[in-house]
């Protein structure tokens, strides 16, 4: 699949435009593409595209026609369709983008699989596969279940980033939040579900005597038990985005970074954290121990001692030294290396414990010689 600068993407989803993960991370695969010399235009049912399809959004009643979608995509040379056949929230939507893909070039990106989720374990012939297409995962343990369920070769692709730190809105943002300029401020930027362990984050807020501030809203039949669990907090919890307060800005308002997530197909905040310099603690997933190998130093939430004592005394060298490792392994110059492999049709290396870049840092990762990036 060699795609020659000039060429046409089209990078497609249920909703694009949005503060979600699939999202963010479409946002970052297009300027990466731009990079590479490829115009890109995005495509969705809902939120923020270039061209917004009927029918190609998750609660849509009837999928969009063949004709919607060749409209949409005739002209273009790739189709990247991100989490649209993957996990089968709707699962019309998918079954149409993947009939008018047939023989097409295109990349299935995988952010969330079926049997990643109880009510989707059903769906056993999804994600649909093609001769023409390419499968990419954001995770390993993805990439390898992939194969083992479905006989189904995926590439992982690392998310890339490029932050812009805004740390001079830091007392714009408290002051919108009320928050005083001493009082630690503890950030979980996630939404409100069952894996998103909101009570782990809750007791870290209590444990370092912070005030607690969830920005994301409670989903999935979960705000019942969000308000319980605030009631019986003991801190301050602050919720949801003040006017005008964007999500670097809230980086910048806070001390203090928890994910203490249960599961996360990558958990942004991981490598977010670490470009806005501020410590964060993170649960025990399995991508998270996936993502530390490549040297991140991060707190545990069950344990705040370690973080109340750095709190305390903050150590600018384990800042200098994610952010490093952040800049290294998941900036934007990462992920256009990667796209430009994938789309040359040259393998990444998937070694056990190898890093994507063939290389290594203070033994974290073991160096791999079959590709450097």
């Amino acid at each position: 699949m060699m795609l020659p600068a000039g060429r046409r993407a089209a990078i497609l989803s249920y909703r694009l435009g949005t503060a979600d993960g699939v999202s963010v991370t479409a946002a970052q695969w297009a300027t990466a593409l731009r990079r590479l010399g490829m115009r890109v235009t995005t495509v969705a049912g809902a939120g923020r595209a270039d061209l917004l399809v009927e029918g190609l959004a998750i609660d849509a009643l009837r999928p969009p026609s063949q004709a919607r979608l060749a409209a949409a995509l005739g002209d273009v040379d790739l189709v990247v369709v991100d989490n649209v056949c993957s996990l089968p929230m709707n699962p019309t939507v998918g079954e149409a983008v993947a009939e008018y893909l047939a023989g097409r070039p295109a990349v299935l990106r995988h952010h969330d699989l079926p049997w990643e989720r109880e009510q989707y374990a059903g769906f056993t012939s999804w994600p649909p596969d093609d001769p023409q297409w390419r499968h990419v995962t954001i995770n390993e343990p993805a990439r390898r279940a992939l194969a083992e369920r479905r006989g189904i070769a995926a590439t992982t692709v690392y998310h890339g980033f490029d932050e812009r730190p805004v740390p001079w809105r830091r007392t714009e943002a408290r002051a919108a939040l009320g928050v005083p300029d001493r009082r630690t401020l503890v950030l979980q930027p996630t939404r409100a579900i069952p894996r998103k362990n909101v009570d782990a984050g809750l007791a870290l807020a209590a444990a370092l005597d912070a005030t607690f501030w969830l920005t994301g809203p409670a989903e999935d039949g979960f705000a019942a038990e969000l308000d319980r669990l605030i009631r019986a907090a003991g801190v301050p919890v602050l919720r949801g985005m003040p006017a005008g307060v964007s999500m670097a800005a809230a980086y910048a308002a806070c001390d203090v970074v928890v994910l203490p997530s249960t599961w996360e197909g990558f958990g942004l905040p991981l490598i977010e954290s670490a470009f806005h310099r501020r410590p964060i603690a993170v649960g025990d997933f399995p991508v998270a121990r996936e993502l530390a190998a490549f040297g991140f130093r991060w707190f545990s939430p069950a344990d705040p001692e370690p973080l109340r004592r750095w709190s305390a005394a903050p150590d600018r060298a384990l800042l200098d030294h994610n952010e490093a490792t952040a800049r290294r392994h998941f900036g934007l110059d990462a992920l256009v290396r990667r796209l430009d492999l994938l789309l040359s049709g040259v393998p990444m290396c998937h070694h056990s414990g190898a890093s994507p870049d063939g290389d290594s840092e203070e033994g974290n990762v073991t160096a791999c010689d079959c590709l450097t990036v």
